[in-house]
């Protein structure tokens, strides 16, 4: 996998792009079934958040429930989670980040105002992500279903929303930019890598 000149030139100006047939139809939705067979085998849990002592579940702030992926999941799962790790070596080579280890999060909006507020992937002090990619599940969305992913690039300032629609893939700067997720009227689901600098 590499990422195009344009893709390259948007990480490094506006801290984002956006891909979209990252998998192709066939196998994004063998993914989306696998998912959803994850969802309805009630796996998932109610995410919380900050870390460590400071952990606590809050849905006024963020309402999704997550399992984390790891090789050795179902084999539509672990072939995303490899097609991850192509990603990251690409935007090594290609944006000169140095990216290391990466982790991958299965989410679900449960609908009914379901919402992430506005904030950052990286955590300050902490051995810090350094990109996010989230590619999304979700497919025959509409408009009234929400749960737009909403980007504030550093940049323009004005913000920038992005539909979660089927193998979609966004990409951007971990500590850079903030980013919410508006209220979700319909199930939605997405897979999220969260990858780490060499050596953390």
């Amino acid at each position: 996998m590499e990422l195009t000149d344009a893709e390259v030139e948007a990480l490094g100006s506006r801290g984002y792009f956006v891909r979209d047939g990252f998998l192709g139809e066939p196998q994004a939705r063998a993914v989306r079934a696998a998912a959803l067979a994850r969802v309805e085998a009630g796996t998932l849990k109610p995410a919380g958040i900050r870390r460590g002592a400071d952990h606590s579940l809050d849905t006024s702030v963020r309402g999704d429930h997550i399992e984390w992926v790891m090789p050795g999941a179902a084999p539509e799962l672990e072939a995303l989670w490899h097609r991850f790790q192509a990603l990251g070596e690409a935007v090594s080579s290609g944006a000169y980040l140095g990216l290391g280890r990466f982790d991958v999060q299965l989410a679900c909006y449960p609908g009914g105002g379901a919402h992430y507020a506005r904030h950052r992937d990286a955590f300050p002090g902490q051995s810090n992500r350094r990109l996010t990619a989230i590619w999304y599940a979700n497919a025959d969305w509409k408009p009234e279903d929400g749960g737009v992913l909403r980007l504030f690039p550093e940049d323009t300032g004005a913000p920038v929303e992005v539909a979660p629609v089927l193998d979609r893939l966004v990409v951007f700067l971990s500590e850079r930019l903030e980013h919410e997720v508006l209220p979700a009227h319909a199930s939605r689901l997405a897979l999220t890598a969260w990858f780490y600098g060499r050596g953390t």
